[in-house]
């Protein structure tokens, strides 16, 4: 396989680097873990709340930085700490407050923000501050594999297990709180999900892009198929797929990774927009020869 790979030109990369396989590797665990999540943000109308969440594993992020430097459990611990913090926090203040829980989010991830960049300007440089918003999939060593990969396993029995009570608790909240006590559980253990593929998604693209492989395949997928099954399959195959290209694109054109590989899957998004079947222009072509017949 290696062989017949290695006469392609286009993915010999993947057989002459092993950085290359890592970051291919890294992809894959997000493309299976945080994707899906990405799918049930989604259905429950949050996705610019995964994005606030994103932020808000900054702050502990950078204590976890500024105490032990770029060392993956300190800033694994740290990020886990303040994005369940914020989950909680946000959640507490929707529910007690005439506060609604987008509006909570967004206050604090602006908060987050602030103090996770100036933690980090305390002790590091401008490169360091890249490295943390921005990411750099094309450096994951073998414990970060694990780690990804850790959390993705991690997500996928999670979703198997429960996968009709997130499906409800998306859909139709107030419907499975009269029917089921576990609408709490379903609740906080979706945003624990989140915020476990998003710490991922930080060591891989960075905060400001970890949220990009969780909406835009799902986004995209969203417009070819209706059914959640279906949707789960097509939004990881679909993420998995411009990751690829996006790293293929980062080697041959000498761009960035992770914007490239956002980008690409952006590029899919738009594809799908003109080309799929529940997109716009579709739409109104079904609509017309309705009328026509």
């Amino acid at each position: 396989m290696s062989d017949f790979l290695s006469s392609l030109p286009l993915f010999s990369p993947f057989v002459e680097f092993a950085f290359m396989r890592r970051a291919l590797a890294g992809c894959l665990a997000l493309s299976l873990g945080a994707t899906p999540i990405g799918v049930f943000l989604m259905l429950r109308r949050m996705s610019l709340a995964g994005d606030a969440m994103s932020h808000a594993i900054l702050p502990g992020a950078a204590i976890g930085y500024l105490i032990a430097g770029l060392s993956l459990p300190a800033m694994t611990i740290g990020g886990l700490v303040a994005g369940l913090a914020v989950a909680l926090l946000a959640g507490g203040v929707a529910r007690n407050t005439v506060i609604k829980e987008d509006t909570s989010l967004a206050t604090f991830y602006l908060l987050s923000l602030s103090a996770g960049v100036l933690i980090i300007s305390l002790r590091g440089s401008s490169v360091d501050l890249l490295h943390v918003l921005f990411g750099s999939v094309l450096a994951l060593d073998d414990p970060a594999l694990l780690l990804l990969g850790g959390f993705a396993s991690l997500s996928i029995v999670a979703l198997a297990v429960g996968l009709r009570l997130f499906v409800l608790e998306a859909c139709d909240p107030s419907f499975l709180a009269r029917i089921s006590r576990l609408s709490p559980l379903a609740h906080y253990g979706f945003m624990v999900l989140l915020v476990l593929n998003l710490v991922a998604g930080f060591h891989a693209l960075g905060t400001l892009m970890a949220v990009g492989i969780m909406i835009l395949p799902a986004a995209a997928a969203r417009l070819w198929v209706c059914n959640v099954a279906p949707l789960l399959l097509l939004a990881s195959a679909t993420a998995f797929a411009g990751s690829l290209a996006g790293l293929l694109l980062s080697y041959h054109i000498n761009l960035p990774a992770g914007p490239a590989i956002v980008l690409t899957l952006g590029a899919i998004y738009l594809l799908s927009l003109a080309l799929g079947p529940l997109g716009p222009l579709a739409s109104r072509w079904r609509s017309g020869w309705h009328f026509e017949r």
